[in-house]
This record gives structure tokens, C-alpha cells and sequence, in this order.
């Protein structure tokens, strides 16, 4: 699992890359890789969303990322295998990554 923060959703990461990551470890106990903040819409999207995206345009009229947390599953190969609405729980996911383990 890795994590990118972004503040595109309501401000809801307006701190410091080094705040962001205290925040989440402290407060949720997060151990897995937390990277820069980014812009995952929009023109200045970074290049992996604008990757995940393309692969997995989502449901609707737009690829556009809806909100936080919104997850992708990625093999081993670098194929962008699904992708889940922010509310998806990681236990909901546990069966496709499951399948994916050689």
C-alpha cells in the first residue's frame, strides 16, 4: 500500500508533507509508504494518477479521482487491475489482492 495526499477535496490536506504524515501515523497508526502531496485532477495531475486513471477511467463521465482514498490494485507486472470508490475498506480489497499472490 502506498499513499499519495492531496488538498483537490476540500482542504482536507492543507499541511506540510512532514504534518500530513505525523497526523496519519499518530492518529490512525499508518506504517505503509506516504509520499509528497500531489494534484491527482486537473492539469497539474501528476503523472502515475494521470496513468491510473487512463487504465481504470472509473464509473461516469469523467476519470476524475471523486474524493480521498480512492484506491487502485496494481500487479506484479504493473497492470492497473481495479479501482475502488473511496469508501471501499481495505478488508473489501483483501480478496483481490489475495488473488493476485502467486
Amino acid at each position: 500500500m502506498l499513499a499519495f495526499p492531496c488538498n483537490q477535496f476540500r482542504d482536507q490536506e492543507p499541511g506540510t508533507n512532514e504534518e500530513i504524515l505525523e497526523f496519519a501515523t499518530s492518529t490512525y497508526g499508518v506504517t505503509f509508504p506516504m509520499f509528497a502531496k500531489i494534484e491527482v485532477n486537473g492539469d497539474g495531475a501528476a503523472p502515475l494518477y494521470r496513468w491510473l486513471r487512463s487504465e481504470q477511467p472509473g464509473e461516469g463521465a469523467t476519470s476524475d479521482i471523486a474524493w480521498n482514498f480512492t484506491k487502485f490494485l496494481v500487479d506484479g507486472d504493473g497492470k492497473v487491475v481495479a479501482r475502488y470508490e473511496p469508501m471501499t475498506t481495505p478488508e473489501e480489497i483483501a480478496a483481490d489482492v489475495a488473488a493476485l499472490q502467486p
